[in-house]
């Protein structure tokens, strides 16, 4: 009678098998290994299947009964990959935080290098959450008001106007603010020529005003603070903006043909547009290109100037000088004849209007830019606008 634990070759290795003591071989151990890896083996130990993560009753022998070409329970499967059990996506997450990491760290580096602001976050933003942004648009309204008082003084008016500035400066400035009480100067205009900001609390608001007939700027310091507004200082008179000559516009050879047909088309063209006909517009126009006219405030007198260059192409790009009436002749009502002359009234030559003035009612020329198209013997109006550079100066 033979006693202990024995193994028959190609038998299962059991937990009985390995508790009794006998060791397993490394044949055995390296089956067991290509069991686990796919390779069909018969039986797999409790400590095989528990190295290749899987899950048994410890001691147990499990069989293979499975009928053929179903999977059988005790078959030895795949070893897992890392991600399973939802471990992958711990992984994806570490990714996306690193790459998220990595992209605010550049450019934090690069807005502190190039000394830029980031896309999407402005050092106006910024420094308007901080609530240390200079005002802008507020402070040229406030110097806007301050000129309108400042820049108007008079004797009569005196103390108004040293009320009315009270409003603007600091506490503790003279009522007049510079002005020592004589003469009187009047403002006729006034506008904001553009602003200087210094610092988020300083700027200087320049404004364009003309006085008394004369046309300059001033410059007006403006302090921003605790969500207000002050004149800080004493205005400046500085010089209105220089006057340049433009640079004269390169023509080329004009196109005789077409300038004595469009000489025949535009005038027809801009009584319609004085008169804002539509249906007449339309006939002038491209198609479907909406022309909107004048609504009678004018009538057409007649074209001073046209000038086009010859190019190839049905479209030409063209000026024209236009005189526009701004008012009708208004003819004096004829005397009855049943009249006698004794009846009519007297009057003196001097008040009598001349007949050159009364034949010649108000009228001013204006430039236009358009293009046209031509369309068969005659031309249509694409578009219809002022004129930026013309080839003579104004008259």
């Amino acid at each position: 009678m033979a006693t202990g634990n024995q193994s028959v070759p190609g038998a299962t290795v059991t937990a009985g098998h390995a508790t009794a003591g006998r060791p397993i071989t490394d044949g055995q151990a390296n089956w067991a290994d290509s069991a686990v890896e796919g390779i069909p083996a018969g039986l797999v130990t409790a400590e095989l299947k528990s190295s290749a993560g899987y899950s048994s009753v410890p001691g147990a022998v499990q069989a293979s009964h499975a009928p053929h070409g179903e999977a059988s329970p005790g078959r030895a499967r795949r070893t897992l990959w890392r991600g399973a059990g939802g471990r992958w996506l711990v992984w994806a997450f570490r990714a996306v935080l690193w790459a998220v990491l990595l992209l605010i760290g550049y450019r934090g580096v690069a807005a502190i290098v190039t000394g830029t602001p980031v896309i999407g976050w402005t050092a106006a933003s910024s420094a308007s959450e901080r609530g240390h942004v200079f005002p802008v648009a507020l402070a040229k309204a406030y110097a806007f008001e301050f000129g309108q008082a400042y820049l108007n003084f008079n004797p009569a008016t005196a103390a108004h106007r040293a009320a009315t500035l009270a409003g603007f400066l600091p506490p503790g400035t003279t009522p007049q603010f510079g002005w020592n009480g004589a003469g009187a100067q009047t403002l006729q205009s006034e506008q904001v020529a553009g602003v200087r900001v210094l610092s988020p609390h300083r700027a200087v608001v320049r404004l364009l005003a003309r006085v008394d007939g004369h046309l300059f700027e001033l410059g007006v310091p403006i302090y921003a603070g605790a969500g207000g507004l002050v004149v800080s200082g004493q205005p400046s008179l500085l010089p209105p903006p220089l006057q340049v000559v433009p640079p004269h516009l390169a023509g080329g050879r004009a196109d005789l043909a077409a300038k004595q047909s469009l000489a025949k088309m535009l005038p027809g063209f801009f009584r319609a547009y004085a008169s804002g006909n539509a249906l007449q517009l339309s006939r002038f126009a491209v198609h479907r290109v909406p022309l909107t006219g004048l609504g009678g405030v004018v009538t057409f007198g007649g074209i001073r100037r046209l000038s086009l260059v010859a190019v190839a192409g049905p479209a030409r790009r063209i000026i024209v000088t236009i005189t526009w009436l701004t008012s009708s002749v208004r003819p004096t009502s004829p005397v009855s004849s049943s009249t006698s002359p004794s009846a009519r009234p007297s009057v003196s030559p001097s008040a009598q209007p001349s007949a050159s003035s009364s034949a010649r009612p108000p009228a001013v020329d204006m430039t236009y830019a358009m293009t046209v198209v031509r369309h068969g013997p005659t031309w249509l109006v694409r578009w219809l606008g002022p004129a930026v550079a013309q080839p003579w100066p104004s008259p």
